[in-house]
């Protein structure tokens, strides 16, 4: 039997699938898409898919606030997150942590609420997907001084340097591998997936974004994971297939499936 795929990091909650995502969700499974995590990214988009988790057998939520929509964040929201937290098929907090690419908000308001939503995942006991963009070393020193590696979970969309990648592989983290890894300039990411053993690899789309080589610049979907396992496939020395098998695996422990 063909290896099934898992996404470990799609937004199917989006507005790019509206107007075809029951069709496209549905469809999934016969293109060997075992399991495809919906992240969270705002309140609103947590509530999208905590109802998708609802409606499909294969898809599981993330329940957390990305750093580029902290800004409004209040107290009464870490308690909603919480309460989602407690649901069956919500199975981490994310995506949250540092996004430095934008100038809003201000770095000290996003430094807060990532260390808040790390003890949020610490008090539920659930993994993290972590967001980092353009701010490794702040990254880095949060989640050391947190004591990340005591909640574990995944730096989703890694885009750093092998040295940096040594670092959070040192914590137990794992490293979400996408589109980008189909790009012909990413050299620090195609030396990221040589070096990581591939126990620590999972797959992710980050969809309707990145999608890979020869559909860049066009909506994303899960459809495209094999691109992705070819691609690591390729670094990796090993069959694309097995690349998909252990991917499964690894998104199976990391969310604890």
């Amino acid at each position: 039997m063909a290896a099934m795929i898992f996404d470990t990091h799609a937004h199917y909650d989006n507005q790019a699938f509206d107007p075809d995502r029951d069709s496209l969700l549905s469809s999934l499974p016969d293109h060997g898409i075992g399991a495809v995590v919906n992240v969270g990214a705002s309140i609103e988009s947590t509530e999208r898919a905590i109802d998708l988790t609802g409606k499909y057998p294969f898809i599981y939520g993330v329940a957390g606030v990305h750093p580029s929509e902290c800004g409004g964040l209040e107290e009464k929201d870490i308690q909603w997150l919480k309460q989602q937290a407690s649901l069956e098929k919500i199975v981490a907090i994310g995506e949250i942590g540092l996004d430095y690419y934008w100038e809003e908000p201000e770095h000290q308001i996003q430094k807060k609420w990532f260390c808040r939503q790390l003890a949020l995942a610490r008090e539920v006991k659930l993994p993290v997907v972590i967001h980092s963009r353009d701010a490794a070393k702040d990254t880095l020193e949060i989640m050391k001084s947190e004591k990340c590696g005591e909640i574990g979970g995944v730096i989703h969309c890694f885009s750093y340097s092998k040295e940096m990648a040594r670092e959070f592989l040192n914590m137990g983290f794992y490293l979400g591998i996408g589109g980008v890894v189909t790009f012909q300039n990413a050299r620090h990411l195609k030396e990221v997936v040589e070096y990581a053993p591939m126990d620590r690899l999972v797959l992710e789309t980050d969809c309707p974004y990145l999608s890979p080589v020869p559909y860049r610049g066009k909506r994303n979907s899960s459809l495209n994971l094999p691109l992705v396992a070819e691609a690591v496939a390729k670094l990796k020395g090993i069959g694309g297939e097995e690349v998909e098998r252990i991917a499964w695996e690894n998104g199976m422990k990391l969310y604890q499936i």
